[in-house]
């Protein structure tokens, strides 16, 4: 709904609104993606989540979400349902033929009908073909089976990889994977997320990353919540002052939890929750002295670009990015300034 909102007021940039596969059968899923893309000519994507929460499932009339690469496997196979259904009109089958009354030609639409292990649906779609053919697919899969996942359906990707060592790793590991699916790597933009402290000057952007650190530090509790609901563990049933028991697994993002253990290195759960996830601090600073290091990064990682995560949205944080960092960014020519397609694959693609 507030993607359709979006598209009404907007004329170029991309909507991507997020479906979980646990939550919609795969033929209204298709169905919606493509009125959404009908409405905004064009500029719709899909972000494709799995589900991670038990708590979320129960929501569905589930007590628990299937496990973590059985979720990937029944996705494999929506995915599969949902393209048959795009798939099934031709570009140009609604002719609107009003001197002989024909809206659609019947020829140029195709009977599908899908019979899976997971799903089933008799096809085609009752709304017409779909500007882009199918929406922009994006996904976040981190693990080994959401990266081969991603990398097999996904025309965007984003990563919250947070060193350039592993930027470029997680990189070239989901271009194999494309390949081995017979894909193009370049068919996929791979978006690091990142979150920038910036300041007037150096010692002003010190001083917020300082106070923003202090507030994660005094609400450790209120910064679990958000993470417990993400790997899908209670953390109540710990001491937050001794480190996160090895035998502690996750039917959730696996992946965060990976990098949790990585990045925490036996501290305490306290301690750790601090600072994890908060940022970098080499991209704390001034709009150009940030532009300059994400320029670096993105030339060590090979590409595609950044995808900015915000934990605050005020009007000065987003003026700060869009008077100051991106103008910074488009100085280097590294940002564009103009879309010039219309279309939200076309853009993706074009730069």
């Amino acid at each position: 709904i507030v993607a359709a909102l979006m598209a009404q007021v907007t004329s170029r940039i991309g909507i991507v609104p997020t479906f979980g596969t646990y939550a919609y059968h795969p033929y209204l899923l298709a169905r919606q993606i493509t009125t959404l893309d009908q409405v905004s000519g064009g500029r719709i994507g899909w972000n494709v989540v799995t589900g991670s929460s038990d708590l979320s499932g129960k929501n569905f009339g589930v007590d628990a979400l299937p496990e973590h690469d059985l979720r990937y496997d029944m996705a494999d196979e929506y995915m599969e349902a949902c393209r048959g259904l795009w798939g099934a009109w031709d570009p140009d089958a609604v002719i609107a033929d009003r001197e002989r009354g024909i809206l659609v030609d019947h020829t140029k639409v195709r009977a599908f009908e899908f019979n899976g292990k997971y799903y089933r649906t008799r096809g085609p779609l009752n709304a017409g073909p779909a500007p882009q053919g199918q929406p922009v697919i994006a996904q976040a899969g981190g693990s080994l089976r959401g990266r081969s996942f991603a990398a097999k359906h996904s025309e965007t990707i984003v990563a919250q990889v947070k060193t350039v060592e592993a930027m470029k790793a997680y990189r070239d590991d989901v271009r194999r994977h494309m390949v081995d699916h017979g894909r193009n790597p370049n068919d996929c933009k791979v978006l690091f997320t990142l979150n920038p402290v910036l300041g007037e000057d150096m010692g002003e952007a010190e001083q917020r990353w300082e106070r923003r650190l202090a507030y994660v530090r005094a609400n450790i509790e209120e910064r679990l919540a958000s993470f417990a609901k993400v790997i899908n563990v209670d953390f109540d049933q710990f001491d937050l002052d001794e480190p996160l028991p090895d035998d502690v697994t996750t039917n959730g993002h696996q992946q965060v939890l990976a990098d949790y253990r990585k990045y925490a290195a036996g501290r305490s759960i306290r301690d750790t929750m601090a600072t994890f996830n908060q940022g970098l601090p080499e991209l704390v600073g001034t709009a150009d002295s940030v532009a300059a290091r994400m320029a670096e990064m993105m030339e060590e990682v090979g590409g595609d670009g950044f995808l900015l995560s915000m934990p605050n949205v005020t009007r000065r944080s987003l003026a700060e990015i869009e008077d100051g960092l991106v103008p910074a960014l488009q100085e280097r020519g590294l940002v564009r300034k103009a879309y010039e397609h219309k279309q939200l694959r076309d853009n993706l693609l074009a730069y």
